[in-house]
């Protein structure tokens, strides 16, 4: 009896060591903010753009709904966090950051350098790192949220998701969360890159509801390629095709669409539904090489040209076709990022891990090594299926013409 009475006390102690709920908030005290956006003002000023949701406008009652689901607030400051506690002048409650879904830093920001911008947020304990960072090309951060968007009453819930989903149909996109981009900042071998982001349209009717009674929205939001940063500022922009490449060399490439020739007259659009890169690096008496060997699957979803895919020559000439054309987006991506000074592709730490001794004779100056580095590019290229006809019916109507 002795010993389950003190059984029983030492439970009851235990249980008096639980915290419990010590930090709970309720919802109607706190202001969940969805999206970020942190712009520079030349005055020496963060300027803090969030976006708030309204819970019950997300999810309105019958005959509700009137108003946005969404709220903006803005604040300016020397530093994240005094601007954000700053917007407690004019919101009624304090910012809870932990259901972030994306960040969007603007260009003038980024041309001066976003690593002193992050710093709140890498320390913060309530902020959690997997919401996705972008940057916004030719506007503010903070017009950028202040976009409403068709189909999605949040708009930050709209870029993140629009986001992944480009990322695995179209090949010029790329997500990054908060941690793997401070990682690739500080890797001397290792340049990060951030998708862009633009306002297509009228950013002042975008603002409005009004702006979306149409058929076509007055302003919508686009993700517009791959941005280069060295160290942490922007070194500039890369093209369509560009942001394609260098997807290719990272293995990003789940699913896209492209143009191939087609023997010298017309092309075939064909859909890469299955990619592998694989970048080795060597090293010759102390001078340091890469081979970026890629395969790719594709099925032909287009034919505007006189081709009959029954045909094995046919075929053939079509796989070389997409290997030039492949080797040509890659080689473009290498050639920027060379101009750029910037290494995005990690060459550097795989050279590291081929031969650390040479990579400590090269890494206090890489980019500048990474300009001369010798780059070799080879492709394999697969077409599996050529759809349910071997012949495209417009040779037979441009004939009747």
């Amino acid at each position: 009896m002795m010993q389950l009475l003190i059984r029983l006390v030492l439970c009851l102690l235990l249980l008096l060591g639980l915290p419990g709920c010590w930090n709970r908030r309720e919802l109607n005290d706190i202001a969940i903010a969805v999206g970020l956006a942190i712009d520079w003002d030349p005055k020496g000023q963060y300027v803090i753009t969030a976006q708030i949701v309204d819970p019950g406008e997300v999810a309105p009652r019958k005959g509700g709904g009137t108003a946005t689901a969404v709220s903006t607030y803005e604040a300016r400051n020397e530093s994240v966090s005094e601007a954000l506690r700053k917007m407690t002048t004019v919101l009624p409650r304090k910012i809870y950051l932990s259901h972030l879904q994306i960040l969007v830093l603007g260009e003038t920001l980024a041309e001066r350098g976003i690593a002193e911008s992050l710093e709140f947020l890498s320390r913060n304990h309530e902020v959690r790192s997997d919401f996705f960072v972008v940057l916004s090309k030719n506007t503010k951060a903070g017009d950028i949220l202040n976009v409403l968007t068709p189909l999605e009453k949040i708009p930050s819930q709209k870029l993140r998701k629009s986001l992944e989903t480009s990322e695995k149909s179209w090949a010029p996109t790329h997500t990054i969360q908060l941690d793997e981009l401070i990682t690739d900042m500080l890797e001397p071998g290792r340049s990060p890159v951030l998708t862009g982001v633009r306002i297509e349209g009228s950013k002042s009717k975008g603002k409005t509801r009004d702006g979306l009674a149409s058929v076509t929205p007055a302003g919508v939001l686009e993700y517009a390629n791959l941005a280069v940063i060295r160290r942490d500022r922007l070194a500039g922009w890369l093209n369509e095709q560009e942001s394609k490449g260098y997807n290719y060399i990272k293995g990003n490439v789940k699913n896209t669409v492209g143009t191939i020739g087609c023997g010298g007259k017309g092309s075939v659009s064909v859909e890469a539904f299955n990619t592998k890169s694989t970048v080795r690096a060597f090293v010759d008496k102390g001078t340091p090489s890469i081979v970026v060997s890629l395969m790719t699957e594709s099925n032909v979803t287009e034919v505007h040209c006189d081709v009959d895919l029954s045909k094995p020559e046919a075929i053939r000439m079509l796989e070389q076709e997409a290997g030039k054309r492949t080797k040509e987006v890659v080689r473009a991506a290498i050639q920027k990022a060379k101009k750029l000074k910037s290494d995005i592709f990690g060459f550097g730490e795989i050279i590291h891990q081929k031969d650390p001794k040479l990579w400590a004779g090269l890494k206090e100056d890489w980019n500048a090594q990474f300009v001369k580095l010798p780059v070799t590019v080879v492709v394999d290229a697969h077409i599996r299926r050529t759809g349910t006809t071997n012949k495209s019916y417009l040779n037979k109507l441009k004939g009747g013409e």
